[in-house]
Formats: structure tokens, C-alpha cells, sequence
């Protein structure tokens, strides 16, 4: 009887444990955000999160980058509440999503157009989509077939695991392979920063990522700037993702309205991408007819 007894107030003793951590494992979840993926949205999500914090003081949101297929595998395995994404979900990714009781849906917080980027002090000044595919899939392999100098051509890529790189790869390789002798790189600014360092080199890389280190390269006439993404005049543009795991509720929800909504534009715009807000319309005030 005394075993009974000693057996019952231990389950008791567990049970209230066990209660105390899961509702404390709760409340600090309630407060917590954690968001992975692509280098692109990157500064977005730290700006946009830093401010957030500022406003809601007890609340903690987390950042992290590794690129956009990173970030949705993060978020089928239920280790990160938001995923970042430079490219729309994949397929497979949608089947896999499914297979675990994942509903990816997709939030679009900004535009972005993909900048074609030379070193400062290549004469280079335009391309076309065509002679871009060229130089990446190694059909062109010196300047001076582009109207450059006699000088070889270091094409800087990014990783397999960018979404920038899918993007890059459907708008302007279109099948094509990366040359072999290409340089791949995990993230946007790792790109800017070779192409700043390497005179012969040619890169790509998200709005936000441009600076006077490296310069942007018109692409069929047209420069890659926030007009003419909006205008859709510049062809190598895409939108910029959050996803949740089905529509965002709480904590999400509360951060992606803060996001999308007038604050987090502003944000977005500051940062050098393009914002999803309607742009203003203009009212013009009838004149008074004169009597």
C-alpha cells in the first residue's frame, strides 16, 4: 500500500511538472519568432524585425539567412514560424509540404529586380539577356566580345540553394547550364563583395545589395532600379516571399501586417527594394468654372 501510494503522488508530481513546462514552453512560443532562408529578404527581415521589437518589447524575433530552399525546409520541419523566399515554393516542395501536414502560403512583402554587376571600372555599360546567358553558360568567355577589353570573363554566381539563383536560372539561363568554371557563392552580399574585389568579374544580385563598389549594368536597354520593376520595363524582377505554414495567426500574423503595411513599406523602400503598396494616386482638383 505504501508503494501505491509513494507510485501515485510520483505521477502526481509528474503530471504537474510536465503541465508546468508545456504551458511555459507555450507562453514563451507565444512571444518568440523565428524566421530562415533566403540572403535577398534577409535585410528586409532583420530591418523590418528590429523595429518590430522596438515596438513590442517583450516579444524576441529571431533572423537568420541560408537561403530560400533552406528556408522552407525549415519550415516543413517545423523548426522556423516564417521562411523567407527569394523564389516561388517549388513543386516538390509543395508535394513534401503535404506529406507532413505543411500549407506553405505564400506572403509577398516586396519586389525586387535582379542587377546585372561588373566592377566600377569595366567600360561595359549594357547587355542583353541573350549575351548575359552567353557569358554564364560560357558561349562568351571575354570582355571583348561584349565590347569590353581583351580580358578574360570571371562569371560569380550563386549557390544551387538560392532561390535569386532559380529565379536567374528560369529569366535569363532558360535552360541553360552554369559554366563549370563559375564561381558559387551563398549569399548576395558575398557577391557583391567578389565582384567589388575582381575586375574581370560579372555577378547578380537583389536591389538592395547595389552600392557605389560595383556597378549595375543595363539589361535590353533599361537600368535595374525601383521604376522600372514597378513599370515592369526591367525583365529580371521577381516577388519576395515570407511563407507560413497555412494563414498567418498570432505572432506571425501581427509581424507580417507590421511588414506589409505602411511602417514596414517604408522600411522596405529605405532598404533599396521595391515596395507592394499601391502607389498614391494623384486627385486632381477640378477647376471652378468661371462665371
Amino acid at each position: 500500500m505504501i508503494r501505491l501510494k509513494n507510485v501515485g503522488i510520483l505521477i502526481l508530481v509528474l503530471a504537474v511538472a510536465s503541465f508546468v513546462v508545456s504551458h511555459s514552453f507555450a507562453g514563451k512560443k507565444e512571444n518568440t519568432l523565428t524566421m530562415t532562408g533566403s540572403t535577398t529578404v534577409l535585410p528586409i527581415a532583420q530591418m523590418t524585425a528590429e523595429v518590430f521589437m522596438e515596438l513590442h518589447p517583450k516579444v524576441n524575433v529571431s533572423v537568420r539567412g541560408g537561403g530560400s530552399g533552406v528556408g522552407i525546409a525549415a519550415l516543413i520541419d517545423q523548426t522556423a514560424d516564417i521562411a523567407n523566399a527569394s523564389r516561388p515554393i517549388k513543386a516538390k516542395e509543395i508535394v513534401t509540404c503535404r506529406s507532413k501536414g505543411i500549407d506553405p502560403v505564400g506572403n509577398v512583402v516586396a519586389k525586387d529586380g535582379i542587377a546585372i554587376i561588373v566592377h566600377p571600372s569595366n567600360p561595359v555599360k549594357e547587355l542583353s539577356i541573350e549575351q548575359v546567358r552567353a557569358i554564364y553558360t560560357g558561349e562568351i568567355s571575354k570582355w571583348s566580345e561584349v565590347g569590353g577589353e581583351t580580358k578574360p570573363i570571371v562569371a560569380i554566381s550563386r549557390d544551387v540553394a538560392s532561390g535569386t539563383f532559380e529565379v536567374f536560372k528560369e529569366l535569363v539561363l532558360q535552360g541553360g547550364k552554369t559554366r563549370e568554371d563559375a564561381l558559387m557563392l551563398a549569399s548576395n552580399k558575398a557577391v557583391a563583395t567578389t565582384v567589388k574585389d575582381t575586375p574581370q568579374g560579372i555577378g547578380y544580385v537583389g536591389l538592395g545589395y547595389l552600392s557605389a563598389d560595383v556597378k549595375a549594368l543595363a539589361i535590353e536597354g533599361t537600368s535595374p532600379t525601383n521604376e522600372t520593376v514597378v513599370s515592369g520595363e526591367y525583365k529580371i524582377a521577381r516577388p519576395l516571399f515570407m511563407y507560413t505554414n497555412g494563414e498567418a495567426k498570432g505572432l506571425a500574423k501581427t509581424f507580417l501586417d507590421f511588414v506589409m503595411g505602411k511602417e514596414g513599406q517604408k522600411i522596405v523602400e529605405e532598404i533599396g527594394f521595391v515596395s507592394v503598396m499601391p502607389a498614391k494616386q494623384e486627385v486632381k482638383q477640378e477647376e471652378t468654372p468661371s462665371e
